[in-house]
């Protein structure tokens, strides 16, 4: 048997690997480490899908690690992500388990199964004082000059490409040191979720949260202090809802732009995955419609593969 160190389940979001995760965590007996990087905020839950629950397999609580580990409004990056993870996956190692990464942030994947060596970026104000001007999509077209290391699925806020294109300036220009890493023997896991599926489940969480309060949850955050730029630089649900509560959309307009935006969000992730691929990734692919016993049996007949 191959001697793995790390399973990663990954998988656009809608695709159930969350569950999947935690059926095959209570079946191995292990924990799960989050690779989400809006899953980490404390207080941010129905519009990142932090669905806890999925958390409890036939009534036993799955441990799981880097959710809710960092205040609204704080700008974690990925050399933080490398450090969290790497103390998570020790203490599950040292317990004698083998630990599953699950999540759909393509960067945050690829920097622990890949070891980049990472630095801390600081701010460029020059940088950004150049850049303020420039459109989301300037913007894109900048980030597209660099051999990008940065996980562009995240990129649908100016703020995000701007510090994008901020930490591609500073690794293009900064002599790096070398940071150890260890280099962690992966099964990768995909979820291929078609696109029929994949949008009528984005359509119907979508609306679920929505009836849930997830507008109740953005008002709170942004009562507790939580400034309404920090709320639109995280993107997605919290960019749509934010613009909604101060007034800049309507509900149908906040609606109508947030579910396009989630569908287009997918298809980055999976143009990211693909690119793993092409980068020397072996993800082994099953089809999200499979009863959960066939994709444990999957991924176990995987483990035991030569």
């Amino acid at each position: 048997m191959p001697d793995y160190d790390l399973i990663a389940i990954l998988g656009p979001t809608a695709s159930g690997k969350t569950p999947l995760a935690a059926s095959l965590a209570a079946d191995l007996n292990t924990e799960i480490i989050s690779a989400d990087s809006r899953q980490i905020y404390r207080g941010m839950d129905l519009g990142t899908g932090k669905d806890i629950v999925d958390y409890t397999v036939n009534g036993k609580q799955i441990p799981y690690h880097l959710i809710d580990i960092a205040d609204p409004g704080y700008k974690y990056n990925v050399f933080e992500y490398q450090r969290d993870f790497l103390n998570a996956y020790e203490a599950i190692k040292h317990k004698g388990n083998l630990p599953i990464l699950c999540g759909g942030t393509g960067m945050y994947l690829e920097s622990v199964l890949k070891g980049y060596k990472l630095l801390p970026v600081p701010e460029n104000q020059e940088l950004r004082t150049h850049l303020a001007d420039k459109s989301l999509e300037e913007l894109t077209e900048v980030l597209k000059t660099y051999k990008t290391l940065h996980n562009s699925t995240d990129v649908d806020t100016a703020k995000r490409a701007i510090r994008a294109i901020e930490i591609e300036e500073y690794y293009a220009h900064t002599p790096v040191e070398e940071r150890a890493f260890p280099q962690i023997n992966s099964l990768i896991i995909g979820v291929d979720i078609d696109r029929e599926l994949r949008r009528e489940k984005i359509t119907r969480r979508l609306h679920q949260r929505l009836n849930e309060g997830m507008v109740e949850e953005v008002r709170s955050l942004i009562k507790q202090g939580v400034q309404p730029d920090d709320l639109i630089y995280y993107g997605l649900e919290y960019k749509y809802l934010t613009l909604y509560i101060i007034g800049k959309l309507t509900y149908d307009e906040m609606c109508h732009e947030l579910e396009i935006a989630i569908h287009q969000f997918a298809k980055r992730q999976m143009t990211w995955f693909r690119g793993m691929e092409r980068r020397g990734f072996t993800i082994h692919w099953m089809n999200a419609r499979l009863p959960m016993e066939e994709k444990i049996a999957f991924v176990k007949t995987k483990l035991k593969e030569i």
